[in-house]
């Protein structure tokens, strides 16, 4: 996918251009479809959300997003995240709420969050960790929702946040150690 295209066709999408919203289609659903079957695939087995269903929310809601003055590719992704992020937590809220058991909706946090391996945390307490992150350190919370959410590599965070690749690493070791913290239930470092 040659980004530059993208670029181009998100700025005359955005110009109001809705042919070029169709030319875009094609260069982002399949990535925007493997990142979401990477990020279920971390989910609990039985989740009812499939990648396509994902996917397709998520681009439902791209669609209507106006006033975006898109940069490029990786801004597009990182937008998409977000979407991402949101659309599973209102899945896991209602999930839950459908039960009224208490039970949590469980994911499985990728190794590459923590140093100690794999733990199963809920995506509601992800998003609260993230959130309550984000009141001390903004930048931090936003690599882990770009680079867990998103699926974006360093350098497509580094993109996004307009920082360098070496940052956005220390950045993102220092969140996943604090995450993996939080979400053990123990004070935040």
């Amino acid at each position: 996918m040659a980004d530059p295209d993208v670029t181009r066709l998100l700025r005359a999408w955005n110009a109001g251009d809705t042919g070029a919203l169709d030319e875009l289609v094609p260069l982002v659903y399949e990535e925007l479809r493997r990142r979401a079957r990477a990020y279920l695939r971390r989910e609990r087995p039985g989740h009812v959300l499939q990648p396509t269903a994902l996917v397709h929310e998520a681009y439902a809601r791209l669609v209507d997003q106006h006033g975006i003055d898109w940069q490029n590719r990786a801004h597009f992704f990182a937008v998409a995240s977000r979407i991402m992020r949101n659309l599973l937590v209102d899945q896991a809220r209602a999930a839950k709420m459908a039960k009224r058991s208490g039970a949590w909706a469980r994911v499985s946090l990728a190794e590459h969050m923590a140093e100690a391996g794999p733990a199963d945390i809920d995506v509601l307490a992800l998003d609260i960790a993230l959130t309550r992150l984000a009141e001390f350190d903004p930048r931090k919370s936003r690599i882990a929702e770009l680079r867990f959410f998103g699926g974006l590599s360093l350098a497509e965070t580094g993109k996004v946040l307009e920082i360098s690749v070496a940052t956005v690493e220390r950045d993102w070791q220092a969140a996943r150690a604090w995450l993996y913290t939080a979400l053990q239930g123990t004070d935040t470092p």
